[in-house]
């Protein structure tokens, strides 16, 4: 599998970014797939998630009610995305898109540890 992620950049506190993540070379139709976040010097956390099998979505507290996962299949193309809106300087980090191909259920959706698949991340400023 192969993950590319694309949308970050540099906005002002309180505006909107969408990231992407276009997931290939995968074929499997229940995964759990999720984007994290990571500042120097801190731990990798985990931002939203979704189990694909069923639609079912988690959100770290930090980003309930500002931020949505979404997941698109179209034409046989498979694209993750997070809506970022309100965004505040404590958002400023480097964002993965990670992929756990044989989780089972929604229990663990935010554990990073789960995640054996990863993108190469995309940057996120705000100023």
């Amino acid at each position: 599998v192969q993950l590319v992620e694309s949308g970050g950049g540099s906005v002002q506190v309180g505006a909107s970014l969408r990231l992407s993540c276009e997931i290939s070379e995968f074929t499997g139709s229940s995964y759990c797939i999720g984007w994290f976040r990571q500042t120097p010097g801190k731990e990798r956390e985990a931002v939203a998630a979704v189990y694909t099998r069923d639609g079912t979505t988690d959100y770290a507290d930090s980003v309930k009610g500002r931020f949505t996962i979404s997941l698109e299949n179209a034409n046989a193309k498979k694209t993750v995305y997070l809506q970022m809106d309100s965004l505040r300087p404590e958002d400023i980090a480097m964002y993965y898109c990670a992929a756990d191909l044989y989780c089972l259920g929604t229990s663990l959706l935010l554990t990073v540890q789960e995640y054996t698949e990863w993108g190469q991340g995309t940057q996120v400023t705000v100023s």
